[in-house]
């Protein structure tokens, strides 16, 4: 593993995968800063976090053959990497968002976002973005639902020795999946799915609201499949339901 360390850049993701066009990286290269201007969630969101408090880093992967059909699985296995990390730190009540927000007392600690640099149809590498709130003492009022691990835990962690021990399980859970152990991926993650198997009130982008429960997600496409009241399946893509 190797670790570059950058006082500030707009996007650790963007930075790593730029190095990535000029360089050969090694597997987890890591890309970690302390302040990050342009921070970016998932579907054009913004991530924002106060500088030196909290870790924003970005993870080279790189694959031989693995299918961009597969990229499901991958989701998977980084979600599960840092729900477990974080359970050996003994967050409470913790729980995967779909599709891979970490939450702990129903608040959110952790985002991801994953980019893939194709070849046709094959994922030669990923680009792993996470942004990890760390020591944080509060957040804004327009963000009433994140929160930090010093914010929930009541102490300050040391960032470097978090960041390592997310790398080891980054790098167990990224073995699994060139092993092709699919099917175990999806339990793991399944089993930590935030509501899964709970009768829960949704809203679509339309406005509509309806009762039904999550039952997992389809791992050809990655859409969240909800079972309704009168027990048909219907699949949504991100941003296209979220709980009322």
């Amino acid at each position: 593993m190797r670790i570059i360390k950058l006082n500030a850049t707009a996007s650790t993701n963007s930075f790593l995968k730029d190095l990535s066009v000029t360089t050969k990286l090694e597997d987890f290269t890591v890309v970690v800063t302390d302040e990050q201007s342009s921070g970016r969630g998932q579907m054009n969101t913004v991530w924002l976090s106060e500088s030196h408090k909290n870790l924003m880093f970005s993870v080279f992967v790189s694959f031989d053959n693995f299918d961009i059909q597969k990229q499901t699985y991958l989701n998977f296995g980084v979600a599960v990497a840092m729900f477990d990390m974080l359970n050996s730190l003994n967050v409470p009540r913790l729980s995967v968002k779909w599709p891979n927000d970490i939450l702990s007392e129903k608040k959110k600690v952790c985002g991801v976002l994953i980019e893939n640099i194709l070849k046709g149809r094959m994922i030669s590498a990923s680009i792993i973005g996470i942004g990890l709130n760390v020591n944080q003492d509060s957040f804004p009022d327009y963000l009433p639902d994140a929160a930090s691990l010093k914010m929930i835990l009541a102490k300050e962690f040391n960032l470097k020795v978090l960041l390592n021990k997310f790398i080891e399980k980054l790098e167990y859970y990224i073995n699994l999946l060139k092993n092709e152990d699919y099917d175990l991926l999806e339990e793991l993650y399944l089993n930590v799915l935030h509501k899964k198997n709970i009768p829960s009130m949704f809203r679509t982008t339309e406005d509509v609201l309806f009762m039904g429960k999550i039952i997992g997600v389809n791992t050809s496409n990655g859409k969240l499949q909800i079972e309704l009241s009168d027990e048909t399946v219907k699949e949504f893509a991100l941003k296209e339901v979220s709980f009322a």
